[in-house]
């Protein structure tokens, strides 16, 4: 088998391109890490996040079993990992999964959150964990404010966490995914054998951040109270709407609960279940969500990771149900798939997708992850041939500009082999974006009433006949991860931005006009009235809406 796997890995290099797209540097970039499992599969993720405020964004990935890292970006294209003296040393005490981050007090620093699935001094009992929180000190440290943040007594088997501000208050609020009630066997040797029923599944968490003095688990006041073999969810603005609605990604759909879409009926408080009628009650093993319009048609689509089949959920506008377009697409192709990550990677003007592939432990049959490039209509699978092909056993991934030089880098967690002689180095890589020649802009938000770093709201931006859209990740996109909260739009060649519009959290509109490319814009929440009020307020969405309008005609004419 290795020596079939070697033989195919010689053939599939033969002919590559000196300039891929993709370069490996962990190694010059000084990233030394590796997720070490607790006997089996789960975890592990990354999160994107400028802990330290200096304009250029870190990383922090957990390592199960090994210490987690905190990654400072050193603005030269390297990483240090500072962990240590952090005041993170804590989550040493437990098995870590997945983390993500926001600002939760609101007092401009980045605040992290870290899903752990058992304390390593007691690991065979499960569940036997409570999930961390760490206030951002501002000087480059943390502080434990699990405890006063009420969730010590939320003891679970947690996978991943995803902040979002679903009451458009401007306090980011937190999905937690949870899988496992109780468990007495080994991790390693979980299947469909021993998945009997939903007598083990467990209720996730909606949190509600009141206002910086704690959480509240409001699922059952919210209508969105489940059980199910939980890997996390993600906010996301499915139906347009201006409210953040919520995708759950469950695992074993098939033999318990399918995975879950609650729509947000704010301004009640209440959600509703709204999966069936979507068909995205997918009876999967959901490992992750991408959100991304691969078409520029104004909708989100979302590609499901899976055992097997991913899927490939494209919008068919309001009212209808979504449509797996993963044969149609070209994307139909066996793997055991974690994290994906939409993201325009060569500045063309479309999305395209990084799906970070791995078995599951402790089989590990090597699996090289996918790289989708976007032509227009259909996607070709070139992950072997521009360097984004690695056969390490990946799980979570993100993205985020690394060198701040306008394109994409990719980071991919990978897994310690449980079993010897795995045939290729396993650990995290980090691949650097060294082929996206067209034009770019970033864009970053600064919330005043909203979210002070944007979650829940979107980018949607008008340049040469085409309309793109960005949602402002909050984690639990991937796999037990978070992307950069920075948008990133590729423009081809395209000297400018007609307009910038920023549809915050609960709905309020602001447009920007005649911007420059390749930069990075800092949009600013302006005062106005608050959300739903009336006033002059309804014309810049209408103003906004004349521009989408006239855009998307022009896409379609040309």
């Amino acid at each position: 088998m290795r020596t079939l796997f070697f033989f195919l890995s010689l053939l599939s290099s033969v002919g590559l391109s000196a300039q891929a797209q993709f370069t490996d540097v962990t190694d010059s970039a000084g990233v030394r890490h590796q997720f070490k499992v607790l006997e089996g599969m789960f975890g592990g993720g990354a999160c994107v996040f400028d802990y330290n405020a200096d304009g250029f964004e870190d990383v922090y990935v957990t390592g199960g079993t090994n210490d987690d890292q905190l990654l400072r970006n050193n603005g030269d294209g390297t990483l240090t990992d500072v962990f240590s003296g952090s005041g993170l040393e804590l989550t040493r005490r437990f098995v870590t999964q997945g983390v993500a981050s926001a600002d939760v007090d609101r007092d401009g620093d980045v605040d992290l959150f870290v899903t752990t699935i058992t304390a390593q001094d007691s690991a065979r009992t499960i569940p036997r964990a409570r999930n961390l929180l760490f206030l951002n000190q501002g000087d480059g440290t943390f502080q434990d404010a699990t405890d006063a943040f009420g969730l010590t007594p939320l003891y679970s088997f947690s996978t991943g966490g995803s902040f979002g501000d679903f009451n458009a208050d401007g306090w980011p609020d937190l999905f937690v995914g949870n899988y496992f009630i109780g468990y007495e066997g080994k991790l390693n040797v979980i299947s469909d054998a021993t998945i009997v029923g939903a007598n083990q599944t467990a209720y996730d968490y909606l949190l509600l951040n009141e206002q910086g003095e704690g959480f509240t688990d409001v699922s059952e006041a919210y209508g969105a109270h489940h059980r199910g073999f939980g890997f996390g969810g993600v906010f996301t603005d499915y139906d347009n709407d201006g409210d953040q609605d919520l995708i759950v990604n469950n695992d074993f759909g098939y033999k318990a609960i399918p995975s879950l879409v609650y729509e947000n009926q704010f301004p009640r408080k209440a959600f509703r279940d709204i999966s069936k009628e979507l068909e995205l009650d997918l009876k999967i093993n959901a490992m992750g969500s991408a959100v991304g319009d691969h078409n520029g048609d104004g909708l989100l689509d979302y590609y499901m990771t899976n055992i097997r089949f991913n899927r490939f959920m494209v919008s068919q506008g309001a009212g209808e149900p979504f449509m797996n377009q993963t044969k149609p697409a070209d994307m139909n192709f066996v793997s055991i798939s974690w994290g994906a990550n939409w993201a325009d990677f060569d500045h063309d003007g479309d999305l395209d997708l990084f799906v970070s592939n791995g078995d599951l432990n402790p089989n590990c049959v090597p699996m090289a992850n996918f790289y989708f490039d976007n032509t227009g209509t259909t996607f070709r699978e070139i992950g072997k041939e521009n360097g984004a092909g690695d056969y390490g056993i990946g799980r979570g991934s993100v993205v985020f500009d690394l060198e701040n030089d306008g394109d994409l880098d990719v980071l991919v967690v990978n897994q310690e082999a449980v079993l010897p002689n795995y045939p290729v180095i396993s650990t995290t890589r980090l691949l650097r974006n060294d082929a996206a020649p067209g034009n770019w802009l970033k864009v970053a938000l600064r919330g005043k009433g909203a979210e002070r770093n944007g979650l829940g709201s979107r980018v949607t931006i008008f340049s040469n006949g085409r309309q793109m859209i960005r949602e402002i990740d909050g984690g639990g996109s991937s796999h037990l991860s978070q992307n950069s909260k920075i948008a990133h739009f590729g423009l081809g060649e395209a000297a400018s931005v007609d307009s910038v519009l920023v549809t915050w959290a609960g709905g309020k509109e602001q447009l920007l006009t005649g911007q420059a490319v390749n930069q990075l814009l800092t949009i600013e929440e302006v005062e106005g009235p608050p959300r739903g009020a009336g006033s002059w307020w309804w014309l810049v969405g209408l103003l906004a809406g004349l521009v989408a309008v006239g855009a998307f005609l022009g896409m379609k004419r040309s």
